[in-house]
């Protein structure tokens, strides 16, 4: 049985699919809007600035929630204020048979913030914080490059962070914005000129981020 809302919103724009069923609409986004910037504001605040009744604010919140479109409630914290005011990407090449080790050994890195698989000339980009540039040397000559999976890596330092979200939303577009474009037509050639390739995944890495 899924769950939808019994609040369906007035506002143009078509509803959209997330979770298990949720009908997302405009008043949906609205909410995520509102919980973007406070994100323990009261719902009876929440109300009045979507514009909506507190019983249907907590109605939509609480859907949202068991829906999962809203996934936890976290602190957002000054990483220099904390000690960390060091952050570097390290770009990975991994030796595709070994995914399973390079993601265990990642696991017991508390300096990882984020790590994503990728395209393109390496496999794996990672995010770290640090309190000083010994300890990313540290963490790529010491500690990386004895892993076995790790086959190479490049380090870029973050000079400043210009631009960071807690999120983004489909309505952040705006109504006077045009739509997305289409995606291309699949070319013929293998790789058409001003195009991107991509590497088919190797086996193993295909399925790391479903375990």
């Amino acid at each position: 049985m899924t769950e939808t809302s019994s609040n369906q919103s007035t506002e143009g724009g078509p509803p959209g699919r997330i979770g298990i069923g949720l009908e997302l609409d405009a008043t949906h986004l609205k909410i995520l809007e509102v919980l973007r910037e406070n994100g323990r504001i009261s719902v009876a605040a929440l109300a009045e600035r979507v514009g909506i009744s507190r019983a249907n604010a907590y109605t939509r919140f609480e859907a949202l929630r068991a829906d999962g479109a809203i996934r936890r409630f976290t602190a957002e914290i000054d990483h220099t204020r904390a000690g960390l005011g060091i952050t570097a990407l390290i770009f990975v090449t991994v030796r595709q048979q070994m995914w399973r080790q390079f993601r265990a050994e990642l696991a017991k890195m508390p300096e990882v913030e984020y790590c994503a698989i990728t395209t393109g000339q390496h496999d794996a980009m990672i995010q770290i914080r640090v309190a000083d540039v010994a300890a990313v040397h540290s963490m790529v000559t010491e500690r990386l490059a004895n892993i076995p999976a790790v086959k190479a890596t490049e380090t870029v330092f973050i000079l400043d962070e210009v631009i960071r979200r807690p999120y983004v939303l489909p309505s952040d577009r705006g109504p006077g914005r045009p739509p997305r474009r289409p995606a291309p037509a699949p070319a013929q050639d293998p790789v058409p000129l001003g195009k991107l390739g991509f590497v088919g995944a190797a086996e193993g890495r295909a399925g790391l981020g479903k375990e």
